[in-house]
C-alpha cells in the first residue's frame, strides 16, 4: 500500500469515526435524559402514593409526644393506689406500651427524628424517675412533684414536638 492509499483510506475512514462519536454523544445523551425522566416520573408517582402515608406517620407521632408529655400523662394517667412506687410504674409503663403502638412507624420517619423521638421518650421516663426518688410517700405527691419538676423547664416531648414540625415543614 501506498501513502496516497494510506492517506485515500484515511480520509473515508475519519468522517465515518467523527459521525460514529457524534452519534453515540447524542445517543448517550439522549438515553441519559430518558432515565431521567422515568427516574423522575416513578419519583413522582411513589411520591403521591407515600405522602400520605408519611403524614399519617407524623400525625401519630405528634399523638404519641402529646400523650407522654408530664401534664397530659399525669392526667391522663391516674394513680390506682397510693403506692408512689405503683404509680410510677404505671406511669413508665403507660409510655412504654404507647411507645411500643407506635414502633412501626419508624420506617417513615428520617433516623434523626426517630432518635430524637426515643431519646424524648427516654428523657420523659428519667424525669418521672428522678421524681420517684424525692421523699414523697404518696402517689398524689408524686404527681405532684413530677408536676413541679417539670414546671420550670421545657419537656422533652415539646423539643422532639418542634423537630418534627421542622422536619413535616420541609415536606412541602
Amino acid at each position: 500500500m501506498s501513502t496516497q492509499e494510506i492517506f485515500q483510506l484515511f480520509a473515508y475512514v475519519l468522517p465515518a469515526l467523527v459521525t460514529g462519536m457524534v452519534s453515540f454523544y447524542f445517543f448517550r445523551l439522549h438515553t441519559n435524559n430518558e432515565e431521567g425522566r422515568r427516574r423522575y416520573l416513578l419519583h413522582k408517582d411513589t411520591q403521591t402514593t407515600t405522602l400520605p402515608i408519611r403524614l399519617q406517620a407524623y400525625e401519630r407521632m405528634v399523638l404519641f409526644l402529646e400523650r407522654i408529655s408530664i401534664p397530659n400523662l399525669v392526667v391522663r394517667v391516674a394513680p390506682k393506689t397510693s403506692n408512689k412506687n405503683d404509680y410510677e410504674n404505671l406511669l413508665i409503663k403507660s409510655i412504654e406500651v404507647e411507645f411500643e403502638h407506635n414502633l412501626a412507624q419508624q420506617i417513615y420517619l428520617s433516623d434523626d427524628c426517630w432518635n430524637i423521638i426515643k431519646a424524648a421518650k427516654s428523657a420523659t421516663i428519667q424525669m418521672i424517675r428522678k421524681a420517684g426518688m424525692s421523699e414523697s410517700d404518696t402517689a398524689d405527691k408524686l404527681r405532684e412533684d413530677i408536676l413541679n419538676l417539670t414546671m420550670d423547664k421545657q419537656s422533652p416531648s415539646a423539643t422532639a414536638l418542634s423537630y418534627l414540625k421542622k422536619e413535616i415543614s420541609a415536606l412541602w
